[in-house]
């Protein structure tokens, strides 16, 4: 009884003095969690696009001519027919990702099934390499040798890196909640040459309003973007607006260079 606990004794000073040299490393604040949401990314990044594409395409038309019919003509038929490519992009890209991860699941599923022992020992180095000890490796990959699906997952992800396929994610979703984006985010710059038809007939007026209301847009976005990266908001919304206004300054740039230069006019 004394030598067990004695033993007791020594692993609880143990554990203690590992947990005391843990909690030096420990940060004294939590980090904030992300963001998390199904859509969130697709809306947020389709709304960057949609933003910086329109007003960078509103910047050079104003340079090159200073009629507002052409902004909102030109705008809506590049945010229409961009929203539909973006749109018919996520959809294609989000299948293809998931006919691919299925695809992989079954050759590893196979391989699992007909060469059982090779996968084991695969699996138990890969948990070596991570740190895991030799004994403890070969325990874990037993246990999950009790249940075929974990044991695939586990060699999917150790392997090739590809976490199992979501079955409740629908591509078709991702296309339409990223066309939604687009158009929502791309028409702010266009809606407020409209808003101020009745108020003033001059067109640098509007693309001053087109310009604020843009900046505004991307710096809402810039601090959802933060709050899904955990990124510091200040930083995110300032990269958010620099980006914004180096595509736009570049694309007045080309409209002027063409207007005063080439002798094009739009």
């Amino acid at each position: 009884m004394g030598e067990r606990g004695g033993t007791t004794t020594r692993l609880l000073q143990t554990a203690a003095a590992e947990d005391g040299g843990d909690s030096k490393r420990k940060s004294s604040e939590r980090p904030r969690e992300p963001w998390k949401g199904e859509y969130v990314k697709s809306i947020v990044f389709a709304g960057l696009d949609a933003i910086i594409t329109c007003f960078s395409l509103i910047s050079s038309i104003n340079a090159s001519t200073r009629s507002s019919g052409h902004v909102l003509v030109l705008g809506f038929s590049n945010l229409v027919a961009d929203a539909i490519s973006m749109g018919f992009g996520d959809f294609v890209s989000a299948s293809s990702e998931q006919e691919v991860i299925i695809e992989e699941r079954r050759v590893t599923e196979w391989d699992v099934i007909n060469q059982r022992s090779k996968e084991q020992s695969e699996l138990a180095k890969h948990y070596q390499a991570l740190g895991m000890d030799c004994n403890d490796a070969t325990m874990v990959v037993n246990i999950f040798t009790k249940y075929k699906d974990i044991l695939v997952d586990q060699r999917m992800m150790a392997d090739k890196g590809v976490l199992p396929a979501d079955q409740e994610v629908k591509p078709w979703k991702n296309g339409l909640v990223t066309f939604a984006s687009f158009m929502l985010f791309g028409s702010a710059p266009l809606l407020s040459f409209i808003v101020l038809i009745p108020f003033t007939d001059s067109d640098s007026i509007k693309f001053v309003g087109a310009c604020l209301v843009s900046a505004l847009a991307l710096a809402l976005l810039g601090v959802a973007k933060a709050r899904i990266a955990g990124q510091n908001i200040i930083f995110s919304v300032s990269v958010t607006l620099l980006s914004g206004a180096t595509a736009a300054a570049s694309a007045y740039l080309v409209g002027w260079l063409l207007k005063h230069i080439a002798g094009l006019e739009s």
